[in-house]
């Protein structure tokens, strides 16, 4: 399986690698999101996860930086159905053994 990947300059210039993790299209904001990670991860061991809002018409378009709380409570809602979904997966797996 391929990796979608992009790149971008981080604020000292160096270009850093991105992994999509997904994308999607809220109807309560009417806006498009990519969530992503460059695998890095915070003082607590977890890795860095990032959403923006994309323009998916235009490949070429700059990301645009989440402005409300009400569009970050729907990126953390999808963040952890997902997390959810993918313990109860690794449960189960763990259990078929």
């Amino acid at each position: 399986m391929k990796k979608n990947t992009f790149s971008m300059l981080d604020e000292n210039g160096n270009e850093v690698i991105y992994d999509v993790l997904f994308t999607f299209e809220s109807d309560e904001t009417n806006k498009n999101y990519i969530v992503y990670t460059d695998n890095s991860k915070d003082e607590e061991g977890n890795i860095q996860v990032f959403a923006s809002v994309y323009k998916p018409e235009n490949p070429k378009s700059k990301l645009e930086a989440i402005e409300t709380e009400k569009e970050w409570k729907v990126i953390e809602t999808i963040l952890n159905t997902l997390q959810e979904e993918i313990k109860n997966k690794t449960d189960n797996d763990n259990d078929e053994q």
